[in-house]
């Protein structure tokens, strides 16, 4: 009939009732019809049952939810208070007191209780419909329990973007809320904070199907989760949700022992008893839209363009270089490598020597004093050799004449490789065998002295880093890909978000990676290392047409051309950026070695460098050199593994540490002719002695002895710090010892270059400065810490902050992009630091 209307709620529910009462029962059969907003009192036992039906409407193209309070005083679990909620497509039931279990199987109940049902999804029909709700009240106890019930409708179950929503939850009374994506957004951030850590909770995003898993023991089976205590941020992109919108769960744990809580003291060792705590926390959503797809190709872009300028910079550098050796050959003053024709002089430190004293006058005198005093003490250079020849060949090093050198009688040989020459070949010196104790043992020494061997023999030695290096970073590259792969992996299947450690308020996902940007931003040290690689490549180049000319400039003059350590360091910052990259694709505690175990290789590297600047027939081969590495790693990985709490691995490790240093020391004060064997000790001990107790002498290499001591100091402080205060981080912590030596080694270095009156040429100076400036800035960045694994992934969520460049990138990658441009200056410095010696004759370059 026209204009009737439809029939109301109170209607439905009237026909309802009555088709229940038609159909007969138990009392609890017969609904009792129920008002939203009105509390209903009562009891049930096994005999007596409640059911209350509560109907609305709903309209179209709204989602409507409704939350139930019950409450019950009783404590007993015997026989709980049942609570069965029926809806159209589910069922929802629970009991009262609700019993959560802890750690150690503890027990926690709580009387109060409050769900919020599945909502009803939008219908396509264009008048609104009838919903009901049936509650069931039940129990088996003998005897009445009273009750309390609450139905409520939700009004702000729907999030808003941009918009700040509070409110409480508890472990009993968890909370969750509808958010669709608006038209114009791809992706959003969902930011929970609260200002009080505990209790713990989990913040969870799930699609929307029914049931919603909002208790502590089932919150991680559907969707994306993360632990929480002040700070949570879930990044969400519609294309994960076919129904562009999704729930967000949150729930507080009973126990805060997850998020690296205590267990209050009255409850620790009872675990038969069970509690009853009030935990109830206040929380804050708020939903902003991410990033578009044009900042990720701003982000790429200002990446690759910011490292290619390197590229012009040196084009740039090399080019004007270019034209200066050019105007200045065509006007004979330069060869085509070096620059300059002119000889200059390098003098020594020592100001004691007569001016018109030869130098082997001085070697002379110094081995007829070494010979009376190996008399004195029946040994002949105790500390040297076993049994070494004293004072064999001492015309050799007398009347102020070099032996020839073999660069000399071959100055034109092929530099290339020959698989003929085995390793055991390229430490020999048998025409000079007889003599070298003795030439290592001067009081001044000079590059001519330890520059004695075969060019051609050295170089391949040193290219032996470079093969050794690519080996090593191939087999070790390969298992760390597959392995975080395998992360990201269980990471996205499982959706737990507390196996990495990212920043999540700036953890940009693109296709399977969680975090893109701390991934792109390692991009500096792949650049930057091949970019230095074709430098050094330039450099032998130069070399290698020089000595095909037989330039004499190339064979007895400046710092012997060795360029295998550089290739090495080229390749190690390449592999630092991919392992770095390796480590951001999943960051946690048990990667991190990935992060750094190529640092310490650049690190001992350089120092390798150094040393072989001046010294480059002594200098520590590619087999003991990756040896020696691979101990260190291997202890860092013991340091994970037993370096929190067992005293027994510090005491041991700062034991290693202090030896290792001590017999470092030796060889290097030595020149590499301390003899590791059985009788050492006696030697030591006898020169202890006769040196320090019988007469106490001054020591013979005064500057090497400075520099020993004090890194030595360093070294011991860095043992006892370790033993005392026991970092968590043990990977950085060794990091610490390389890089500190490093810079002391550096800095002894670059004062006993200015000492003997040598020049520090423009571009080496620009270097240095440009390195000690980056590397200021880059550690600025590197201490702002935005996560650690050393806490629990809610605890290290507290640190995390909002991008800082270009809206992409945090400070961590910003230390990324500083730290492979200091890298890159540093190594720049070690190449150019003596390109002021090219002219100088080997004979008057000081060795220190």
């Amino acid at each position: 009939m026209a204009g009737r209307a439809a029939p109301g709620p109170g209607a439905l529910l009237c026909a309802l009732l009555w088709a229940a009462a038609a159909a007969g029962g138990g009392p609890g059969d017969n609904p009792a019809p129920g008002a939203f907003g009105h509390v209903y009192r009562g009891a049930v036992n096994i005999s007596a049952e409640r059911v209350y039906a509560f109907a609305y409407r709903s309209e179209p193209g709204q989602v409507d939810a409704v939350r139930v309070y019950v409450n019950s005083s009783s404590e007993n679990l015997q026989y709980p208070v049942l609570f069965v909620v029926r809806q159209q497509k589910g069922v929802l039931s629970w009991q009262v007191p609700l019993i959560f279990r802890g750690l150690y199987q503890r027990t926690y109940n709580y009387q109060e209780v409050s769900r919020t049902l599945c909502p009803t999804e939008p219908t396509p029909e264009t008048r609104p419909s009838e919903q009901v709700i049936f509650v069931d009240v039940a129990s088996m106890a003998p005897f009445n329990i009273a009750y309390e019930l609450l139905v409520t409708r939700l009004e702000n179950f729907q999030l808003e973007t941009n918009k700040a929503f509070n409110f409480t939850a508890s472990p009993s009374q968890p909370q969750y809320f509808l958010y669709k994506f608006p038209q114009d957004v791809d992706s959003v951030i969902i930011n929970v904070v609260s200002d009080a850590a505990y209790p713990c909770s989990v913040v969870s995003v799930q699609d929307i199907v029914c049931p919603v898993y909002d208790l502590d023991h089932n919150v991680e089976f559907n969707g994306v989760y993360q632990s929480m205590t002040k700070q949570a941020a879930i990044t969400v992109q519609r294309k994960d949700f076919p129904g562009e919108q999704f729930f967000v769960v949150f729930v507080i744990k009973p126990e805060d022992y997850a998020c690296g809580g205590s267990v209050p003291s009255s409850i620790r060792g009872n675990v038969n008893r069970t509690w009853n705590l009030q935990r109830t926390k206040n929380l804050q959503v708020t939903i902003v839209p991410s990033i578009k797809k044009s900042v990720y190709v701003q982000a790429m872009f200002f990446s690759f363009l910011g490292f290619l300028s390197f590229y012009l910079g040196s084009v740039i550098v090399a080019f004007v270089h270019y034209i200066r050796v050019q105007r200045k050959a065509s006007a004979g003053r330069l060869s085509p490598e070096h620059g300059s024709g002119m000889m200059t002089s390098s003098h020594p430190i020592s100001a004691s020597t007569p001016e018109g004293s030869s130098y082997g006058a001085i070697a002379s005198e110094h081995l007829g004093h070494l010979c009376s005093c190996c008399a004195r003490r029946g040994l002949a250079f105790p500390l040297l050799s076993p049994s070494p020849r004293c004072g064999a060949d001492e015309s050799s090093s007398s009347g102020g004449r070099q032996p020839p050198s073999p660069e000399r009688r071959a100055p034109g040989g092929s530099d290339t490789d020959s698989s003929v020459e085995e390793e055991s070949d390229f430490d020999t010196m048998p025409e000079i065998e007889s003599d070298k104790n003795i030439i290592r043992t001067k009081v001044f020494l000079y590059l001519s002295d330890l520059s004695r061997k075969d060019r051609r023999i050295v170089s391949k030695k040193y290219k032996i880093y470079f093969w050794n290096i690519i080996t090593i970073a191939v087999f070790y590259a390969l298992p760390v890909i597959q392995l975080v792969i395998t992360y990201q992996t269980v990471v996205n299947v499982t959706g737990n978000q507390d196996i990495c450690y990212y920043n999540f308020l700036c953890a940009h996902p693109l296709g399977v990676l969680s975090a893109f940007n701390n991934i792109l931003s390692n991009v500096g040290h792949m650049m930057l290392g091949f970019l230095f690689l074709l430098i050094v490549l330039r450099r032998d180049i130069l070399h290698r047409r020089a000595m095909e000319m037989k330039d004499i400039y190339t064979l007895d003059y400046g710092i012997p051309k060795h360029f295998g350590l550089f290739y090495a360091m080229g390749i190690a910052l390449m592999m630092e950026g991919v392992l770095s990259a390796c480590y951001h694709v999943c960051p946690n505690y048990s990667n991190f070695q990935f992060d750094t175990s190529f640092m310490y290789m650049i690190a001992g590297l350089c120092m390798l460098k150094l040393y072989q600047t001046r010294h480059p027939d002594i200098n520590a081969s590619a087999y003991s050199a990756y040896a020696s590495f691979a101990v260190v790693i291997s202890l860092a990985v013991l340091g994970v593994v037993f370096g929190k709490n067992d005293m027994w691995f510090w005491v041991i490790f700062s034991m290693i540490h202090v030896l290792a240093s001590l017999a470092l020391s030796t060889q290097i004060y030595y020149m590499g002719r301390f003899k590791i064997d059985v009788g050492m000790f006696r030697r030591a001990l006898m020169v202890l002695y006769t040196d320090c107790i019988q007469q106490c002498s001054r020591p013979m290499y005064m500057d090497r002895m400075v520099l020993l001591i004090v890194g030595n100091l360093v070294n011991w402080s860095f043992a006892i710090f370790g033993l005392v205060y026991r970092p968590r981080d043990f990977a950085s912590y060794i990091l610490g010892i390389f890089i500190c030596n490093l810079l002391l080694y550096l800095a002894f270095y670059i004062i006993m270059k200015l000492r003997s009156s040598e020049k520090l040429l423009p571009i080496p100076m620009f270097c240095i400065v440009a390195t000690a400036v980056v590397w200021a800035a880059a550690l600025y960045f590197f201490f702002q810490t935005l996560s650690s694994w050393e806490e629990t992934p809610a605890e290290s969520r507290e640190k995390n902050r909002p991008c800082i460049l270009l809206g992409f990138f945090d400070d961590h990658d910003v230390w990324h992009f500083l730290s492979a441009a200091a890298l890159f200056f540093s190594f720049l410095v070690l190449l150019t630091l003596d390109d002021d010696l090219d002219t100088v004759r080997r004979d008057k370059i000081p060795v220190f």
